[in-house]
């Protein structure tokens, strides 16, 4: 097997980090990642929505591996009387996951402002009934705090801020004890995992005889990554999250193979291939299904009408769209079964 080189994965994810990408906003990430696998030695098209496709390996059975780029956000829906910002979510976050976060405020002309997430009225020495019996909700008692001297629509519109700008959260990276902590594992530590992978094949040269296209999606967090894919792909693997809980089989330390989501059920005969390459390379894994709330890009590519095989897999990752937390071994996992699946 390849040997998993953690401190580089750990370094890219970091770097991933430190890009700004909400759902929408995938440019400053996009010349990132085109900036590394150009580093690294990759030929990669560039997709007219946003998205980018490496390539590399031989001819056969061409293997589609995805990883999404974009994260869940919020966006600026009204600028309230005081100068606060009233806000919507980008995919899928909850208020109660994100109360008192710290923020990026991205206007349309490129200025960056930054603030936190409120409830509103905030203290609880004033308000504490309400504060305590109140659920907080984006349309009613949440807003976003500007570090700016604002206290009307006026001076906040001043500014440049308007209804439509996009709102990054603090992505917040910890590293205790082999565990993973930080928003957008989903799927940042993913994109890490596989370009550890790419790296790893090109430095050992060692050329997949299947032809591997590595997709990296900016739209999966409102469901359509990887609407389009290229024509001769067979096989799609997706790489992302498999959220622990109550009866879930999950570990943050194993690698997770996908028999079904919310949507369908993964096909059976590629989720059997992956099983039996996981048993043969004796890797930590275990099967599990995701329902009622979870779905992958290889979802939305099957409905598009291709005609492909779908499966996905991923490390146990607790707390789904919030602080989230994995564990190395994990990743470590995961990269053990992409790398043998890729040379099966």
């Amino acid at each position: 097997m390849l040997p998993f080189n953690e401190d580089f994965c750990l370094a890219v994810f970091r770097g991933l980090l430190a890009a700004d990408s909400t759902t929408g906003q995938y440019e400053e990430i996009q010349g990132l990642l085109t900036r590394m696998l150009d580093d690294l030695g990759f030929e990669y098209e560039v997709t007219h929505k946003g998205g980018v496709i490496a390539r590399f390996g031989g001819e056969k059975e061409p293997l589609l591996v995805s990883a999404h780029l974009d994260d869940i956000g919020l966006m600026v829906r009204h600028i309230n009387a005081g100068g606060t910002l009233n806000v919507c979510p980008v995919g899928g976050l909850y208020p109660f996951y994100c109360m008192h976060e710290n923020v990026r405020v991205h206007t349309r002309d490129g200025k960056v402002y930054t603030g936190c997430i409120c409830r509103e009225p905030n203290s609880v020495h004033v308000t504490e009934e309400e504060l305590r019996l109140v659920a907080p909700d984006f349309r009613t008692n949440v807003c976003i705090v500007l570090d700016e001297n604002v206290h009307s629509a006026a001076e906040t519109r001043a500014l440049g801020i308007e209804t439509g700008d996009m709102i990054a959260l603090e992505p917040r990276l910890e590293l205790s004890n082999g565990y993973i902590k930080s928003r957008f594992v989903d799927d940042k530590a993913l994109a890490a995992v596989l370009l550890t992978a790419m790296k790893a094949f090109r430095d050992a040269g060692i050329e997949p005889e299947r032809k591997i296209y590595a997709y990296f999606a900016m739209y999966e967090e409102i469901g359509h990554g990887t609407t389009y894919m290229p024509r001769d792909t067979r096989d799609y693997l997706a790489l992302d999250i498999a959220p622990t809980g109550p009866d879930q089989n999950s570990d943050e330390r194993k690698v997770t193979i996908f028999c079904k989501d919310s949507r369908f059920p993964y096909h059976w005969g590629l989720t059997n291939e992956l099983r039996e390459t996981a048993q043969r390379i004796g890797c930590d894994f275990v099967m599990d299904i995701f329902t009622p709330h979870y779905g992958t890009d290889a979802d939305p590519s099957v409905v598009a009408g291709y005609d492909i095989r779908h499966a996905a897999i991923g490390p146990g990752t607790a707390n789904s769209h919030g602080y989230e937390r994995t564990h190395i071994d994990g990743l470590r996992n995961t990269y053990d079964l992409l790398t043998a699946f890729m040379l099966k």
